[in-house]
């Protein structure tokens, strides 16, 4: 039997349980992916459970991407550089390797005309975590000259720029506080990354002031990873002001259909996992 799961705190947002259990069905495999809700004072006693209880994977989620390096013996190249995992499988010998598919999963969600537009471009992102990383590394991958960092601890948030400029030499890293911002007048994208907006995070608030989402260019896109609720507060300032919308849904079904794929060696189909997103989302 396959026995998959996510683990994170607080957890009651994630669709990951759906979205997965629904394409084990799919494809007739004898398996269950549950929800378990974990701080980050019990991983240890987590990952010893999921060893010994003949688990094939997991999924990690807020605020456990980075807390679970500490315990991967082997990480693959995205999440080497990403410095955080969201992805683990449970070898036979029970060592533990590390994936980031958010990386794949943000760069699958843009469209390849918006893909075009970035080559050379400035993005800005909001927040300076996990999430932030994956984006970020996305982002270069597609050839933007400069990345914007909005954050609300800079201090905090600097060893990972620099731990970026190192990796992207060839890329512009500003950091600025979040408080402090202006304007986005520069930016071709507008990504956030900070869990304000989501279902148990501040849902119905905006990590900006609609009047800073202004500010952006009028062919600018605004991308939130969030995808519970689908449609964000900081996404309706966004459409109120006729800019295009990437919403967190194609990323989190992305990103799922990777790590299904790392677990199970069979590729998944995308449309079964978005349908059920889709439907547990409307059920809210």
């Amino acid at each position: 039997m396959i026995k998959l799961a996510v683990i994170g705190h607080p957890i009651v947002q994630s669709l990951s349980a759906v979205m997965h259990n629904a394409v084990l069905k799919e494809m007739g495999l004898d398996g269950e992916y549950e929800t378990i809700d974990t701080e980050q004072s019990d991983l240890v006693d987590r990952i010893k459970q999921m060893k010994s209880q003949g688990y094939t994977g997991f999924n990690v989620t807020i605020p456990l991407k980075v807390p679970i390096t500490l315990f991967i013996d082997e990480v693959d190249e995205i999440a080497d550089i990403a410095g955080c995992v969201n992805t683990v499988k449970i070898m036979p010998n029970k060592s533990l390797y590390g994936y980031n598919t958010d990386v794949y999963g943000f760069m699958s969600a843009i469209p390849e005309d918006v893909k075009k537009s970035l080559k050379g471009a400035a993005a800005a992102i909001l927040g300076t975590g996990g999430a932030a990383r994956a984006a970020a590394i996305g982002l270069c991958r597609l050839g933007v000259s400069e990345i914007n960092f909005y954050a609300r601890n800079v201090i905090n948030a600097s060893k990972m720029v620099n731990f970026l400029r190192e990796k992207f030499y060839d890329v512009t890293f500003n950091l600025r506080q979040l408080e402090s911002m202006d304007t986005l007048e520069k930016n071709v994208m507008l990504v956030n990354t900070t869990p304000v907006g989501m279902r148990g995070h501040g849902m119905g608030l905006s990590p900006v002031d609609e009047s800073f989402v202004k500010t952006l260019k009028e062919s600018a896109v605004v991308y939130d990873i969030v995808y519970n609720p689908l449609k964000t507060e900081l996404l309706s300032y966004a459409q109120k002001n006729g800019y295009r919308l990437i919403t967190g849904l194609d990323m989190f079904v992305h990103q799922g259909a990777k790590a299904f794929e790392i677990w199970t060696g069979k590729k998944p189909k995308i449309e079964i996992m978005k349908i059920a997103a889709l439907e547990a989302l409307s059920g809210l």
